[in-house]
């Protein structure tokens, strides 16, 4: 079905406007170039939210992820930093687009420069890019590259970014490859950021797991909760 443009929104050449969550989201995406993934999703259902959190997301790509909690949680506002000026713009329009313009301030800027002040808020989520450099080929399509490989920021600028923003007690959720499990929860400790949360992701039943959820407090304590698996494209296999 064709989706008509809400007024005052411009689309770019090579973009559209597609329905999520039985359309209750509308999202201006590239229809060629970077798009969101079901791991964004994934990731915008563990994260644990409190009443009246302040969130901040971390290369927030089209918004989709901010715009999943305001639409879901108790959300008192969120900030969404993206590197890539096309995308920042798509995530300022889909706040736009979906009535959240209010609630959710998009900014472009780099994490290894952060345009925040200190313990700004309770919440940091990163979907980051899963690949160090050196390994696999790297995509020609420069936003697909800087999703997917560690070109412009690495894990440890992740986490230092959110040591730097989150309030003490606050929370860190991120989605990484299974296989770097070990390496990302010695890493957050490094940081000050003790694991407190896991959900392992599986493609089926008869496959090796493919991704993990992590939520890390700053300045927890140890204590570890590992919880259900998760199969498949979970609740949204059909979208």
């Amino acid at each position: 079905m064709k989706q008509s443009t809400p007024p005052d929104i411009e689309l770019r050449p090579g973009e559209g406007i597609d329905p999520f969550m039985d359309g209750r989201l509308k999202l201006v995406q590239s229809k060629n170039g970077y798009r969101f993934s079901i791991d964004a999703v994934f990731l915008a259902e563990f994260v644990s939210i409190k009443r009246t959190d302040v969130v901040v997301d971390l290369g927030t790509g089209c918004g989709v992820i901010p715009l999943i909690l305001l639409l879901t949680e108790p959300v008192d506002r969120v900030i969404a930093l993206d590197i890539q000026e096309e995308l920042a713009h798509q995530a300022a329009r889909n706040a736009v687009i979906n009535g959240y313009q209010d609630k959710m301030k998009v900014i472009l800027g780099d994490i290894k420069s952060l345009p925040f002040s200190k313990a700004c808020a309770e919440v940091v989520i990163c979907n980051p890019p899963y690949r160090k450099v050196k390994s696999g080929r790297i995509n020609p399509d420069l936003r697909k590259a800087i999703a997917r490989h560690e070109l412009m920021a690495s894990v440890d600028d992740i986490l230092r970014a959110a040591g730097h923003i989150l309030a003490k007690k606050g929370r860190l959720a991120m989605i990484y490859p299974a296989e770097r499990l070990v390496d990302i929860l010695g890493r957050m400790r490094r940081f000050g950021l003790e694991p407190k949360r896991i959900r392992i992701h599986y493609p089926d039943l008869h496959s090796n797991a493919k991704l993990a959820l992590i939520e890390a407090s700053r300045g927890g304590r140890p204590g570890l909760e590992i919880l259900p698996p998760l199969f498949g494209q979970g609740d949204y296999a059909t979208e």
